[in-house]
């Protein structure tokens, strides 16, 4: 199951691509518990002054207190899950490093994406590694540097991680590319580190 980790960025920050880190199993019991048994919620985005509903889905968990704002709306952590808990003691058995919230994503299919941007908004730890897994279908994943506009890309695998860490939101841009031939979901966890 371990695999070598791959250093797709190092430098102006750092992306580790250490592959799929979870079972067969833990992946379809993961996914399933995962889709029935979080609190789901449309994305609401303001867009020009224009309120957006998203086709996606979006949920915010994490430690009692912790708050994220992003998008002009401000989440409060819901109560972790047991598997929310097992997935992040595995994520953090990788990382080496202890998280406090993790935003999720569901996209029902390639229609669903995300435009560029990074993430470093004021709640998050400057310079603190992000966590992102993925479950369900195959999807590509890009950076894009801020100066060179250099692009990166990699292919996140069901069940991989993918770790963002220090200067790397100050430097790069991310995006998850939208393509009509993904017709199967894909569910994005986002382990992070809040200011508390």
């Amino acid at each position: 199951m371990f695999q070598q980790e791959l250093q797709i960025i190092n430098f102006e920050g750092e992306a580790i691509y250490y592959g799929p880190i979870f079972s067969h199993e833990q992946k379809v019991t993961f996914f399933d518990d995962l889709v029935k048994g979080i609190e789901w919620k449309n994305e609401e985005i303001i867009i020009f002054g224009k309120e957006i509903i998203s086709k996606r889905k979006v949920a915010f968990y994490g430690d009692e207190g912790i708050e994220y704002t992003y998008s002009n709306k401000t989440k409060k952590g819901l109560v972790w899950t047991e598997h929310l808990l097992k997935i992040k003691s595995i994520v953090e058995g990788y990382t080496q490093v202890n998280y406090n919230g993790c935003l999720l994503n569901l996209y029902h299919d390639g229609n669903e994406g995300m435009g560029w941007h990074s993430d470093d908004e004021k709640e998050i730890l400057p310079n603190s590694s992000i966590a992102s897994v993925s479950l369900g279908i195959e999807r590509k994943f890009s950076f894009k540097n801020k100066s060179s506009k250099e692009t990166v890309s990699v292919q996140l695998e069901n069940g991989s991680l993918l770790e963002m860490k220090g200067a790397i939101q100050k430097h790069w841009l991310h995006a998850l590319p939208k393509s009509k031939k993904i017709t199967k979901p894909r569910i994005n966890l986002t382990f992070r580190q809040f200011l508390k």
